[in-house]
């Protein structure tokens, strides 16, 4: 007869069955776990979703982007009757040349900075090139009655006034305006522009006379393969190059790698929310916390009731941890729903906005990474309180609020898993960081802040606890509230502590960057760079601006453009260089030659080569970019200049001032290095004191007629740029960083409402004994704002430490305390602290005592 009778579950299934038969109740007290969860995971799948969405839009128009198939990119000279040769074996080719200009307006002398671009009949390969007016991109350019046409941005033409059919003048060209760009489909491939964009023929070239020998021109060489070439087709082809054009010195890309620029960016965004949104998990977990202690609190009863009936501490672990996991896929799947939607949301909102078209679409990878971090965040936060019930016998559950044994620590088993859930949480964040010195970093100092705060808040309620008697009833009432067992304390601090502190440091890092920008740099920078100042022009041209100046610095220097192809004998390719010096080896750079140690070089070791060296050629390395390299004194370096490898040996290092703008390099060579080299010089120009904005632009005027060939730079504009570009993602990263502060907003509720159960019982007896609604509203406001403002002066020391590590650690600045930020982070904490806590207060206050008290 047995037979017949069903087998009890017993187990984990029979956990299961208790677990779903709870859950059956609802999920009051746990809406901002679930919040906290949700929101964590959707900015992590959410960024990430339109972080891939971006790098596939650009993998997808790649070819537009780069303007062919395969660039090849040459700075000062065209390329040569043999590689033009082997150019054209490949399949279509377009020419591109680019430099900046001067561009003016005859009529009023009003001029502008231009980002010039000459282009060839092929252009584009791929992609539209649309025009405003619609017509042909070769018939805007074309020369018409002895003027060639340009086209260009709408912002040029506001800028100078202009409309289409206004002249405008290009070195010693005058060129009509023809139309207005409309859509440029290579422009992303340029990287950073300090002008408008102006477009004109390759053919109307030679009569601006902009393009001399060592002119700063980079000129770019677009190929498309024929038919459907395959990746491997078009790496085949670059191999094919270097091997056969080894010491061209050209930098080649694939439609691959299109934007690498804007690809790094996209990448270092995203890491950066990524890690906001983590912070927003673990903050989110202070609340899951704090839900399950509040919950267990409440079941108390349940939990001796299953031990009263034979069942063990790991049954009791199991049934709420089942039902915790319930509750936490509720949540992900809420943050992965967002998650998945944000990317067609933000490519419809942003529309136009962003350099590419976002590839929206739903990210398998992406959303399994949301999946998993709030997985892990929630066992993290949740398997500590959930072991501390494990051992705890039915007597002692209820005492818990009034025992010491509360704070007991969980079993080894549940310490550890807690410890391997947080390991595996921050190991993963590191792993998949595109930079993953400053993911350390970042996971390291929230680490840190989190165990801090955990201190703080100790520290709060030890030094509350021994406090001397006060006589005002209702501080002492408020500092009672403060270290009492089941007090606030902890989860008030560290739930605003995190947020707070991250929001403090990014408004610290801002402020610093601004002043850097608007003050340090403004006033020790020069005004003016003049670029592309020919040889036979340089004496001139210096005589021009000590008659136009009084009291001006001139500093004058030979400038050339190269490539560092390799260090010690290693090819730059094969070196993985850490990331604040990989700039250093991607693309060209600047180089120049001194036959005397300049002034602003401070040599930090080896010696500067005697005036008249005709050596071996030697150079001077920037210090700290050498020490990141492992370059010292006697090592090789080689570099490509105008298609010429030149090996130099490393004479010495020398500390630069990057922050001043002035004339600075990383290589330095000897003179004789490029004797006999065609090239061009930089000058800078600037005073000790301030200069108006019209005696500026009087020299301006003064130096692009007579000099029309040279490029002027004026600082100003170009620091005003940059702080443009600043105070964008400023405002970007703070609202993205909002998301951690909503989350600490989040817990705040929950921790101050998890607590309301005790203040009902407290509020009704002190009501009962005489206290009045004002007196006691007066005591609990006194507890929230000495909690707020306690947490103010740690998130200012945390967020501050952290902003100055930043600043003067990794951006190389110098920081300051702004005293703004410091009022309003204050401001923040006691509005959250008192108003969240006065709303809850409220509802207590207005309990009735007889029903509470016949509950006692």
């Amino acid at each position: 007869m047995n037979a017949f009778v069903a087998k009890a579950p017993t187990g984990l299934s029979l956990a299961l069955r208790f677990a779903l038969r709870e859950l059956r109740g609802g999920f009051k007290g746990f809406y901002i776990f679930i919040a906290c969860i949700a929101l964590g995971v959707a900015a992590i799948a959410g960024v990430t979703s339109i972080s891939r969405g971006l790098t596939e839009g650009i993998s997808a128009e790649g070819q537009s982007i780069l303007g062919g198939d395969i660039s090849f990119s040459i700075v000062h000279r065209e390329t040569g009757e043999d590689e033009s040769a082997w150019l054209q074996t490949l399949g279509d080719v377009s020419s591109v040349a680019t430099m900046r200009a001067m561009a003016r307006r005859p009529e009023t002398g009003d001029q502008a900075l231009v980002e010039m671009k000459a282009v060839d009949g092929a252009y584009p390969l791929y992609g539209e090139m649309a025009l405003e007016g619609g017509g042909t991109l070769t018939d805007a350019l074309s020369q018409k009655d002895g003027l060639w046409g340009a086209v260009a941005d709408l912002s040029l033409l506001a800028r100078l006034g202009l409309e289409p059919g206004d002249t405008l003048a290009i070195g010693r060209a005058t060129v009509r305006i023809s139309d207005v760009i409309a859509n440029e489909p290579d422009k992303l491939a340029g990287g950073m522009e300090l002008g408008p964009r102006l477009m004109i023929s390759q053919s109307a070239i030679p009569e601006t006379g902009l393009i001399q020998p060592g002119s700063l021109v980079r000129w770019r060489y677009r190929v498309k393969l024929p038919g459907t070439a395959s990746e491997e087709a078009v790496k085949g082809v670059i191999a094919e190059a270097e091997e056969t054009f080894p010491d061209a010195g050209w930098r080649v890309r694939s439609r691959a790698n299109a934007a690498p620029g804007l690809q790094r960016n996209i990448n270092r965004f995203a890491q950066f929310l990524t890690l906001v949104g983590l912070t927003a998990l673990v903050v989110g977990g202070v609340g899951v916390a704090n839900a399950i202690r509040a919950f267990l609190d409440t079941k108390r009863e349940v939990i001796a009731s299953f031990k009263c009936l034979g069942a063990t501490g790991g049954f009791a672990f199991q049934v709420y941890l089942i039902q915790m996991l319930c509750l936490a896929a509720i949540g992900i799947g809420i943050g992965l729903l967002v998650g998945a939607i944000l990317p067609f949301a933000a490519g419809a909102a942003l529309s136009g906005v962003l350099p590419v078209d976002l590839a929206a679409a739903i990210y398998p990878q992406e959303l399994g990474l949301g999946l998993l971090y709030g997985i892990l965040t929630a066992l993290a936060f949740a398997l500590w309180p959930l072991g501390r019930a494990h051992d705890v016998p039915p007597t002692a559950l209820f005492r818990d609020m009034v025992s010491g044994k509360a704070r007991s620590l969980p079993r080894k088993r549940y310490l550890v898993a807690t410890a391997i859930t947080v390991l595996a949480l921050a190991g993963i964040a590191i792993l998949l960081a595109y930079d993953k010195r400053i993911a350390l970093i970042y996971i390291g100092a929230s680490a840190s802040a989190f165990v801090l705060l955990v201190l703080v808040a100790r520290l709060i309620m030890a030094i509350a606890k021994r406090l001397p008697t006060v006589r005002s009833t209702e501080l002492r009432l408020a500092i009672a509230n403060i270290h009492r067992p089941g007090a606030l304390t902890p989860s008030v601090v560290l739930s605003l502590g995190l947020g707070l502190s991250l929001l403090v440091a990014l408004a610290l890092i801002d402020g610093n960057l601004r002043r850097e920008l608007t003050a340090t740099i403004a006033q020790e920078a020069p005004s003016f760079f003049f670029v592309d100042i020919q040889s036979h022009e340089r004496d001139a041209f210096e005589t021009l601006l000590s008659n136009e100046t009084d009291n001006a610095n001139l500093r004058s220097v030979p400038m050339l453009r190269g490539r560092l192809t390799s260090l010690k004998g290693v090819p730059t390719s094969e070196i993985e260089a850490p990331p604040n010096v990989a700039w250093i080896l991607r693309g060209d750079r600047g180089i120049t030659y001194e036959a005397e140690q300049p002034e602003n070089a401070e040599l930090t070791s080896g010696d500067w080569w005697p005036a008249d060296y005709s050596g071996k050629p030697l150079v001077s390395f920037e210090d700290e970019a050498a020490r990141e390299l492992g370059l010292t004194i006697g090592d090789e370096i080689t570099v490509n200049v105008l298609g010429r490898d030149i090996t130099a040996e490393i004479a010495n290092t020398r500390k630069v001032e990057w922050r001043s703008l002035a004339i600075n390099f990383v290589l330095v060579f000897s003179p004789n290095t490029f004797a006999g080299a065609p090239h061009a010089h930089l000058m800078t120009l600037g005073w000790d004191e301030n200069v108006s904005a019209d005696q500026e632009l009087d020299i301006l005027r003064s130096v692009s007629s007579t000099f029309p060939t040279v490029t002027a730079v004026r600082v100003k504009d170009a620091i005003a740029q940059v702080n443009d570009l600043v105070a964008q993602l400023a405002w970007a990263i703070r609202g993205a960083s909002s998301i951690t502060l909503i989350a600490s907003i989040l817990v705040l509720a929950g921790a101050l409402a998890a607590g309301n159960r005790s203040r009902i019982y407290d509020a009704v007896i002190l009501k009962t004994l005489g206290a009045t609604r004002g007196r006691l509203i007066l005591a609990y406001a006194l507890e929230y704002a000495i909690l707020g403002i306690v947490t103010a002066v740690f998130a200012l020391v945390a967020g501050g430490i952290a902003a100055w590590f930043v600043i003067t650690q990794v951006m190389g600045g110098s920081f300051v305390m702004l005293p703004v930020t410091a009022m309003t982070a204050a401001l923040i904490a006691l509005v959250l602290t008192v108003g969240f806590g006065l709303i809850g207060t409220w509802k207590v206050l207005g309990e009735k005592p007889a029903p509470v008290l016949r509950n006692l």
